[in-house]
């Protein structure tokens, strides 16, 4: 407890999932957080269930003129961010011949777009020797299928991930990738049409992790802590994978 005492951390897409379950374990180790998320009922939830003071800003990520909104507020606290994981983000399945101009624009302007301009516009703001944690995939290397459109922003910002390692180096600012094998969240529940498909989704996945189970979400939080923390220190531009071995062992 208390590795992160006396600083802030702000979570983009922190209402569910991964993003919620790191929120709660920054605060539990005695980080301010802020949270951001577009829909105001799940994030005045998200800010209950983190408890410890925790500050919830409404606004998309998609949308640079809510990030100025977002970073306007936190600068008010006037000790800049010390954490930032941009994990807002998503994808839904498509094959090459269903992909629109709507799917493509979307993931990309979410999840790659977005992502840059929440690091960029961060950057002001930013303390010496900040971590930023940014969300891969491991579908990102997997090929799998109908996953095409969101795989590719995963490795897009693999990539950006290293480069932004190097131009901060400068500033002792740590950039890394966490890399999320599957991982029980409502939003991968929500890639089904119904719930018995939903079910029959994460039987898959799971018989697929040589552990032989999905990973959940406060197992995911606990591998983005370490990269939050200083037990990180000599870590930067490197892929943090949990993922229970799937892109690891061959099964």
């Amino acid at each position: 407890m208390g590795q992160l005492t006396g600083k802030v951390a702000l979570v983009t897409g922190g209402t569910t999932g991964i993003g919620l379950a790191a929120a709660k374990r920054f605060a539990a180790e005695g980080a301010q957080v802020y949270v951001t998320g577009r829909r105001k009922p799940e994030l005045d939830a998200a800010v209950q269930d983190i408890g410890s003071g925790a500050v919830g800003i409404q606004g998309n990520i998609a949308d640079l003129s809510d990030l100025d909104r977002l970073y306007a507020a936190v600068e008010q606290d006037g000790r800049g961010i010390d954490v930032l994981f941009a994990n807002a983000g998503g994808g839904e399945f498509s094959r090459l011949e269903e992909v629109t101009e709507e799917h493509f624009d979307q993931t990309f302007g979410v999840n790659v777009r977005g992502l840059l301009f929440t690091v960029q516009k961060a950057l002001p703001l930013l303390n010496e020797g900040a971590s930023v944690i940014v969300p891969g995939s491991t579908a990102a290397t997997s090929g799998a299928e109908a996953f095409g459109v969101y795989a590719a922003t995963k490795a897009a910002i693999r990539s950006l991930a290293r480069t932004w390692a190097n131009e901060l180096k400068g500033r002792g600012i740590r950039v890394n990738v966490i890399v999320p094998g599957p991982i029980d969240t409502p939003g991968l529940a929500g890639l089904a049409p119904d719930t018995e498909q939903a079910g029959q989704l994460k039987d898959f996945l799971a018989s697929q992790v040589p552990l032989g189970r999905m990973g959940s979400t406060d197992e995911a939080a606990a591998a983005v802590l370490f990269l939050a923390s200083d037990q990180s220190s000599f870590t930067t531009g490197s892929e943090l994978y949990v993922d229970g071995g799937l892109n690891q062992v061959q099964v």
